[in-house]
């Protein structure tokens, strides 16, 4: 299922998902004290292109919780209300449901992406 999910996923819908976080980690890079949050975006848009058979892990200090809130301010919110408006169309059917509950996965990694590491 992994690798069908994951080529159905891309050609539906995935790939904009993904561009939002390539989007997102390059306007981060512009600046020199962006490039860590720039580098963590592209590590997330991987996820976001193929999602299926990836756990994440949360996790942290108070570090990642700063840049989290910084984050949310900046960033997060746009991507996860995306996510989470893509995933309640998705889950309206029952053939969409798994595709919905990758774009809830995603939605909840865009409000905390710091501490957190896909597995």
């Amino acid at each position: 299922m992994g690798c069908l999910g994951n080529l159905l996923w891309f050609l539906l819908g995935g790939c904009l998902s993904g561009l939002g976080w390539l989007l997102a980690g390059a306007l981060w890079c512009v600046t020199i004290v962006g490039i860590p949050v720039g580098l963590q975006c592209f590590k997330f848009a991987s996820l976001c292109f193929f999602p299926f058979g990836k756990e994440i892990r949360y996790g942290g200090g108070a570090g990642s919780l700063l840049l989290n809130i910084l984050w949310i301010l900046l960033t997060g919110i746009p991507l996860a209300l995306e996510s989470a408006v893509l995933g309640c169309l998705l889950c309206v059917t029952i053939v969409g449901i798994p595709f919905g509950l990758q774009h809830f996965k995603i939605a909840k990694l865009a409000l905390m992406p710091f501490g957190s590491e896909v597995v």
